[in-house]
């Protein structure tokens, strides 16, 4: 099996070689830049698995270079973990939107949780490429591979968000899902991470299915389940 690829983007040296090291010593390729227009030329040329991605970067910020990665076709569904000392949840906000996969601040206080974290995220990355590309239920049709979801055959203009959370509830009938769980399956380009924003997220996605709405059930005091 081919070891995991890391890019770690940092332009504070003494941060950088420290999560080099504690990568490297995890078992980790680990590449490093130092502002974000490395970062995108070595993002090209190296496809890394992860990307550890600080905000605050010369030339180019970590939010830009966040929104080109996701531009790319070679780069767009590369894990991004966004390293920031910009704690307020407006700053958190903003990271996901752009696309981030999940924003640490720093200082960092334990590099053993920043390392489940990474590991996490290489689990979520390992269950989407394994499972297949379209699910069929209640005449709904979610396709990974075309980005597209249809009822009875007609299209749904769905957000990445939507598109995601629609597909973790489907592929799974029956099962009640947390707000937590659906948070972490809707990130994205345009999610807000915040306690209760999964239910905007999910009377978004209602209101679009129409007549199918009913199909994502409400589970009181837990969260949201997809009709069995």
């Amino acid at each position: 099996m081919s070891t995991t690829k890391v890019l770690v983007v940092e332009d504070y040296r003494p941060l950088a070689e420290t999560l080099e090291y504690q990568l490297r010593r995890a078992g980790y390729e680990v590449s490093r830049a130092a502002d974000g227009r490395d970062a995108l030329n070595q993002a090209k040329l190296l496809l890394p698995d992860v990307v550890f991605l600080d905000v605050d970067l010369p030339i180019l910020n970590g939010v830009e270079v966040c929104k080109q990665l996701r531009a790319d076709p070679a780069t767009k569904d590369t894990m991004i973990l966004m390293l920031s000392a910009l704690s307020e949840e407006s700053d958190q906000v903003v990271g996901f939107a752009v696309g981030a996969d999940d924003y640490v601040v720093k200082p960092v206080e334990s590099y053993k949780v920043l390392l489940q974290r990474l590991k996490a995220l290489l689990r979520r990355r390992e269950q989407t490429f394994e499972e297949s590309d379209s699910v069929t239920r209640h005449g709904v049709t979610v396709d990974r591979r075309r980005f597209v979801v249809t009822i009875t055959g007609e299209v749904l203009k769905l957000t990445k968000s939507e598109f995601r959370l629609l597909e973790t509830l489907i592929r799974q009938p029956g099962r009640a899902f947390g707000r937590n769980e659906l948070v972490d399956a809707a990130l994205g380009e345009d999610t807000m991470v915040l306690d209760r924003t999964i239910d905007v997220h999910v009377r978004a996605l209602r209101k679009k299915m129409g007549p199918a709405a009913d199909l994502v059930e409400t589970v009181r005091g837990i969260g949201y389940r997809f009709k069995e």
